[in-house]
């Protein structure tokens, strides 16, 4: 049947009620409890076994009992009980946990659903796709890749056809007849890894590299035929195709193989007229090399 009054509290699961002695000495009106009653009807008091009237032989301040007069000396004659309601234990309410309940670094993983966690949650130190890059990757720059299933960073400098290079003639160059001769380049329209000295190519990293050069000689001298070359450490390893008078412009190109600053590449040239000089043009768009490395090899 129904009843009339309070209903009674089914949430919370209880022990024992919980208790607290004090001993008397005959002046002393203070005493601290455990717990904070919510007000002085939650606690019963006793002195020398006699209840204590809460609306006048104490007060309560948190855990501050403090009685009107102060209770005589004894041995644990002062005694005080928590009502159920005071002492109990309930569940923490919907949003009732803030961030300085929780102790630092008490979250792990086990606790965190998967995929729970949104990008717009993360710092901007965290790869995330987030802020977009608006310029091309510098080689400062980080990139993430799978090794076999294992996340790693890399320097974006791997993914780019670099140290690359772009010379050009602006000065004419006679050359000697019936023997190589080292090409000269006065314009550097390109260096990205300062690679590029004295006539002189220096790769910086190991790998493959293409490499293209031409140039272009006088059409009115009378050798009829000429070639340029690429050297590496000294030595020739591409040909250029032997062309004629009427041709000009003679050109290279290969992929050529560099184990990193150890090795060096040039560009000569050579024309069959033996005992007579003839002129490589100075236009930078008829004479010019040019080079980078290969990624993906």
């Amino acid at each position: 049947m129904a009843y009339v009054g309070t209903p009674i509290d089914t949430r919370n699961q209880f022990q024992s009620l919980q208790g607290k002695r004090f001993n008397g000495d005959g002046s002393t009106t203070a005493f601290t409890l455990d717990v904070a009653p919510g007000n002085v009807l939650d606690i019963e008091v006793f002195v020398g076994n006699v209840r204590q009237d809460p609306n006048s032989a104490y007060t309560l301040s948190g855990t501050t009992l403090t009685f009107t007069g102060a209770p005589p000396s004894g041995t644990n004659n002062i005694y005080v009980v928590h009502q159920a309601k005071s002492v109990g234990t309930i569940d923490v309410p919907a949003l009732g946990v803030s961030t300085a309940s929780i102790q630092t670094d008490a979250i792990t993983e086990a606790k965190i659903a998967d995929d729970a966690v949104e990008s717009e949650h993360l710092n901007n130190n965290i790869i995330s796709g987030q802020t977009e890059l608006a310029a091309t990757p510098a080689t400062t720059d980080e990139l993430l890749i799978s090794d076999g299933g294992t996340i790693k960073r890399i320097d974006s400098v791997f993914f780019q056809n670099r140290p690359a290079f772009w010379v050009a003639k602006n000065a004419s160059q006679n050359i000697a007849g019936d023997q190589n001769v080292q090409l000269t380049y006065e314009e550097e329209l390109l260096d990205s890894a300062g690679a590029f000295a004295s006539n002189t190519f220096t790769p910086q990293s190991a790998g493959y590299y293409f490499i293209y050069a031409q140039a272009r000689f006088n059409a009115n001298d009378d050798a009829d035929q000429w070639r340029i070359e690429l050297y590496k450490n000294d030595a020739s390893v591409n040909v250029g195709s032997m062309v004629t008078r009427t041709q000009q412009t003679a050109q290279v190109s290969g992929i050529v193989q560099f184990n990193g600053s150890s090795d060096n590449l040039k560009f000569y040239v050579y024309h069959n007229l033996s005992g007579t000089t003839i002129a490589v043009q100075d236009q930078n768009s008829f004479t010019y090399a040019f080079g980078f490395k290969l990624i993906g090899l």
